[in-house]
C-alpha cells in the first residue's frame, strides 16, 4: 500500500511502526501490548488479546485505567460480518441523589474521595462480556490464561514509566484545593508510595493486593468482583468511608450488548458506540466532514485546523443538549447524523471566522485505547478509563482495586440533560471508533483524552483517508486540543509546536485564542491505529511517540 510521506516526518528513514501478514496489537503500554501479542500466538481471538491488554493496562497505568473504572468494545466479527459492541459503563448507586449533596451544601459532586466514586466499576463486567463473544468465536483460551501476564506483573512488580512517574509526582504535590495530594486519600499511599516518595521512571512497582484480586477473578469467575466476597469488600470499605454504592448497587450491574452507530465517510463505513458514549460527537464531526472538500485545505494549515476545530464546536453543541443515559432522555440520534443535516452544520463553517463556544469542556479525561486485529480478520477497538488521573484517588480496604470517579461528571442541576440521577450512567467521553471498507474492518483506531478524543480522531481519519499518511505519520504528526484547562475560564485551542508559525498566526487571524505548547504534548492524548490492507493482507500498526506504548505484530 502506497501512503504519502509526511512533512513532519522527523528522520530521513521515514520509519513505520511494524507491518504484519498475521495479528496486530497496539496499546499505550509495551507491556500491555506484549501481553496481547502473547494470547494471540497462544491461539486466541483478537477479544481474547484485548482482554489480555486491558488486564495488564489496569496494572501498570493505573493513572489512566483499573478494574474500579469502565469499559466500552467496538468488535468485528469476520465469519459473519457482524459489528457488536459492549456498553460496560457502571450506573450511579440506588443512593446517589441530588438531595444528598444538596443537604451536605455541595453544588458539584466532588473530584476525589469516597463521594467521586458513586458509581459501579463496569471494566471486570466488560472483560466478562467480550470473553464470552470471544467463546462464540471458538476461543480455546480461559479467563485465566488471559489474565496471567497481569498477575504476575502486579505481584512480581513492574518498571515505572514515564507516564507513571509523572502523574504520582503530580498528584503528590502539595494543593491547597486538595485536588492533588492524593496521598492523602484512603489507601492510595499505602498501594502507589509505600515508601513516603512518588516513584521515579525505572524504579520497580508491585501491586500484590491488587494481582490477589485479579486472581480470585481469574479462579471464581468475573462476577465474583460484583456479588462475591470481592463486592462484599469494596462496598462495606466504602461505606466506612462514607461513600455511597451499596452491595446491591453492584449485584444489580451488568455489561450491555448495545448496536453501534455508523456514518458514511468518504465511501468509508464509520462505526462507534451510541450514548452514553460521546461516540455520536466522533461520528458527526466526519458527517460534518463529508460535505468539506478537506484535502483541498492543505494537511496541517491553518484552513484544515480551523475546518475540523469548527466542525468539533458544532458537533459537541449538540452532544451537550442531547447525550446522555438514553434510558433517561430521548436522544435523537437518526437526525444527529442523518447526511442532511451534516451538510446543514457544514454550511455553518465560515472559512474566515471561528463560531463562539457554546459553553466550557471539560478539562480532563486519563484513558487507555487499545486496538488489536487477529489472523481471521476478526478487530476490536476498545477503551478504559478511570476518568481523572488515578480516578477518585481511592483504593478500596486490601482489594488494590483504585475507583473511579466518573460519577462526577454528572451534574447536580436538574434542568441538566445528564443531571444526576439513581442507577444512572453519566455521558462518558470514551468511545471506540472503527472504518470499515466493504464490511470489513479498514482502520482500528482511536485514542485517550476526555474532549480530546473525537479531535484526534477525527485527525488520524483525515489524515490517513483525505491525505494518505500511514498510520505512523497520522498519529504523530502534530495535533491540537479545544478545550478547557484546569483553571481558565474560558475554551482555548492548544497547539503543538512542530506546526509551522503560521498556522498559529492564520488561526488568531479567524478568532481562536491560541496557546502554542511543546512539541510531543501529554495533553494531545495516547493515540494507536492499525490499518489492514484487504489487497495484500498486510497489517500496518501504529503507537503514539506521545505514550509508553508500543504496536506489534504476532
Amino acid at each position: 500500500m502506497h501512503f504519502t510521506p509526511s512533512p513532519y516526518s522527523q528522520t530521513e528513514s521515514q520509519r513505520l511502526d511494524p507491518m504484519t501478514t498475521r495479528g496486530m496489537v497496539t496499546s499505550p503500554h509495551y507491556l500491555a501490548t506484549q501481553a496481547g501479542v502473547d494470547m494471540l500466538r497462544k491461539g486466541g481471538t483478537a477479544l481474547d488479546a484485548a482482554i489480555a491488554v486491558a488486564a495488564v493496562l489496569a496494572v501498570v497505568y493505573p493513572q489512566m485505567c483499573s478494574i474500579g473504572g469502565d469499559n466500552f468494545w467496538l468488535a468485528h466479527e469476520a465469519a459473519t460480518g457482524r459489528l457488536h459492541g459492549i456498553n460496560a459503563s457502571g450506573r450511579s448507586g440506588e443512593k446517589v441523589t441530588r438531595d444528598f449533596f444538596a443537604q451536605r451544601g455541595l453544588s458539584t459532586i466532588p473530584l476525589r474521595g469516597p463521594l467521586a466514586a458513586c458509581t459501579v466499576p463496569g471494566v471486570v463486567s466488560g472483560w466478562d462480556a467480550a470473553q464470552a463473544l470471544s467463546r462464540a468465536w471458538g476461543s480455546p483460551l480461559s479467563l485465566a490464561d488471559l489474565l496471567q501476564d497481569a498477575i504476575a506483573l502486579g505481584a512480581e512488580g513492574f518498571a515505572v514509566t514515564p507516564s507513571l512517574a509523572y502523574w504520582l509526582h503530580e498528584d503528590c504535590k502539595a494543593d491547597p484545593q486538595g485536588y492533588r495530594q492524593l496521598q492523602n486519600q484512603p489507601g492510595f499511599a499505602r498501594t502507589f508510595v509505600p515508601t513516603g516518595t512518588p516513584a521515579r521512571t525505572g524504579e520497580r512497582m508491585r501491586l500484590p493486593e491488587l494481582a490477589a484480586t485479579l486472581s480470585l477473578i481469574a479462579k471464581e469467575g468475573p462476577r465474583t468482583f460484583y456479588e462475591g466476597d470481592l463486592a462484599q469488600s469494596i462496598t462495606r470499605w466504602l461505606q466506612k468511608q462514607g461513600g455511597l454504592l451499596t452491595a446491591r448497587d453492584f449485584a444489580a450491574h451488568q455489561a450491555e450488548t448495545v448496536e453501534p452507530l455508523r456514518v458514511r465517510y468518504r465511501g468509508l463505513e464509520a462505526c462507534n458506540l451510541p450514548p452514553n458514549t460521546q461516540g455520536v460527537a466522533s461520528l458527526s464531526i466526519l458527517n460534518i466532514l463529508e460535505h468539506l472538500d478537506v484535502a483541498s485545505l492543505g494537511e496541517g494549515s491553518a484552513d484544515y485546523v480551523h475546518a475540523l476545530v469548527e466542525a468539533t464546536k458544532l458537533a459537541f453543541a449538540e452532544r451537550d443538549a442531547y447525550v446522555t443515559d438514553p434510558d433517561f432522555a430521548h436522544i435523537p440520534l437518526e437526525h444527529m447524523l442523518s447526511p442532511e443535516h451534516g451538510r446543514e452544520l457544514a454550511q455553518r463553517i465560515h472559512m474566515g471566522r471561528a463560531l463562539e463556544p457554546a459553553s466550557l469542556l471539560e478539562p480532563k479525561g486519563d484513558t487507555c485505547w487499545f486496538g488489536v486485529v487477529d489472523a481471521q480478520g476478526n478487530a476490536v477497538s476498545a477503551i478504559q478509563s478511570i476518568f481523572h488521573d488515578f480516578g477518585a484517588g481511592i483504593v478500596a480496604g486490601d482489594t488494590g482495586v483504585l475507583l473511579q470517579n466518573r460519577g462526577s461528571f454528572f451534574s447536580l442541576d436538574p434542568a441538566h440533560v445528564n443531571t444526576l440521577e439513581p442507577r444512572k450512567r453519566t455521558m462518558h467521553t470514551l468511545n471506540p471508533p472503527m472504518l470499515r471498507k466493504n464490511g470489513k474492518p479498514w482502520l482500528v483506531y482511536g485514542t485517550m483524552g476526555g474532549e480530546g478524543q473525537p479531535q484526534t480522531q477525527a485527525a488520524i481519519v483525515t489524515r490517513v483517508v483525505d491525505f494518505g499518511l500511514s498510520p505512523h505519520d497520522a498519529v504523530a504528526a502534530p495535533r491540537w486540543l479545544y478545550g478547557r484547562s484546569w483553571g481558565l475560564p474560558v475554551n482555548n485551542l492548544r497547539i503543538e509546536g512542530r506546526f509551522a508559525p503560521q498556522v498559529a498566526a492564520g488561526l488568531q487571524q479567524r478568532g481562536h485564542d491560541v496557546e502554542c505548547i511543546k512539541d510531543f504534548s501529554d495533553l494531545m492524548g495516547h493515540a494507536g491505529a492499525i490499518l489492514c490492507d484487504h489487497e495484500t493482507g498486510v497489517l500496518f500498526g501504529a503507537t503514539d511517540p506521545r505514550s509508553d506504548g508500543l504496536a506489534a505484530g504476532s
